[in-house]
């Protein structure tokens, strides 16, 4: 899309660059559009909790990264990955946030974009500048609070959680537009905020994605198994555990041909690893650590299946990740473990092999029974999730519709939005 004049946005997110969230190629979408874009965003630490080489908290407050000026307010990094300091992680952005609205003054936006991933509270400072300087809010809901803050830190009081939904229906409603990945996720929003516009657009997977990347040294590694990859975040909302159960099985029927591999990290990774320990299959588990994004093509080309999981929970199974996105359009075919829009998608592409969420059994049944499928079956799943891809994923046209959506045409029909 091509502006006659340039659109200037200001872009409010909590993770950007160098942290690996798809908002920073959004963010380049739009640049390539032909928009001035600022970022105003914490310092990178997640999800390890560490600084990022290069960073402390006393900055830097300000750089520029491909053409992006990127404004950084302070906060508590995790580290631990405790609930305290994920508390203290989640608060601390959007107060220093605020006071670091002043540093925008002189700048003229045309939109305000907040990419809302945990904590909801990272709308804050979108919502007073959007307000003072009367320019159009809109939020792309990726992570529905308060019910995905009960996946990482388990609350259980009702006054607390009673305070939780109060304050995020609250800032939802202070939106003037609200972007659901689902239709299920859009009904949900329109009950919390029925005065906000709203519409459905999936996250996109980006393009490098459906480029196979062969690594012969990769490939002869883990040469002579049936390989799962999982890649992503380890959090307590990806339920891996259930892959040790499975490996617990595995083991007690004697299959050693069945093989999982592990790339990334999160605050549940250490957990993960002892558990592993405990249960005695830490030869049915590859840890690779935090890899580059463009690095996970080679991962999902050496796999023989690609594994999702998400914790039971009826909200949760309101979003498709964005991970199945990325795993359609590697062309392999999917094992998850999800319910809602998630396995309906799956099913509906005939990508894979889907059990509810949180049923083990059914998982490692669907495991047993995809390894044992032909190949050629295998790859006819796989060609299945990438027209999938192609036809609900891609990246240009999803990313056209947000854009037209989060700058809209007429402006005066704000006016009267509280």
């Amino acid at each position: 899309m091509n502006y006659e004049l340039q659109k200037r946005i200001l872009v409010v997110s909590q993770h950007y660059w160098p942290e690996n969230f798809r908002i920073t190629d959004l963010c380049a979408g739009f640049l390539a559009d032909g928009c001035a874009v600022d970022v105003l965003c914490g310092l990178p630490n997640y999800p390890a909790g560490e600084w990022f080489e290069g960073y402390r908290y006393a900055g830097p407050r300000r750089e520029v990264h491909d053409g992006i000026e990127i404004f950084r307010a302070g906060e508590i990094r995790r580290k631990g990955n405790t609930g305290l300091r994920i508390f203290l992680n989640y608060i601390s952005y959007p107060v220093t946030a605020l006071f670091s609205l002043p540093r925008l003054h002189g700048r003229k936006y045309d939109a305000v974009f907040c990419y809302e991933t945990s904590p909801v509270l990272m709308l804050l400072p979108a919502i007073v500048y959007a307000k003072l300087h009367r320019v159009p809010l809109t939020c792309y809901v990726l992570d529905l609070w308060p019910e995905n803050l009960y996946s990482v830190l388990p609350i259980q009081n009702r006054a607390l959680r009673a305070v939780a939904a109060g304050v995020s229906h609250w800032l939802y409603r202070r939106c003037d537009r609200l972007i659901a990945m689902s239709p299920a996720l859009e009904k949900k929003l329109a009950a919390i905020a029925p005065k906000a516009q709203r519409t459905v657009i999936p996250q996109y997977c980006e393009d490098f994605y459906a480029q196979e990347a062969h690594d012969a040294a990769l490939k002869q590694r883990f040469a002579g198994r049936f390989n799962v990859l999982f890649a992503g975040n380890i959090s307590p909302a990806q339920n891996l555990p259930l892959l040790v159960e499975c490996a617990r099985r595995l083991k007690a029927g004697g299959r050693r041909d069945i093989h999982f591999i592990i790339v990334g990290s999160g605050m549940s990774m250490e957990s993960l690893q002892k558990e592993i320990a405990d249960a005695d299959v830490s030869a049915w588990f590859t840890f690779e650590g935090r890899r580059p994004a463009k690095d996970i093509p080679a991962y999902h080309t050496m796999a023989d299946a690609l594994f999702a999981a998400l914790s039971a929970s009826e909200d949760v199974g309101l979003t498709v990740p964005a991970k199945i996105a990325s795993y359609f359009a590697a062309g392999r075919p999917c094992l998850v473990s999800v319910s809602g829009e998630a396995a309906r998608v799956v099913r509906q592409a005939g990508a894979g092999l889907a059990a509810d969420a949180g049923d083990a059994d059914a998982l490692y049944q669907n495991l047993l029974a995809l390894a044992a499928l032909p190949a050629e079956e295998r790859a006819r799943m796989g060609k299945a999730g990438f027209a999938y891809y192609q036809a609900h994923f891609r990246r240009a046209p999803l990313l056209q519709k947000l854009e037209e959506f989060v700058l809209g045409e007429n402006e005066n029909r704000f006016q009267s939005l509280t």
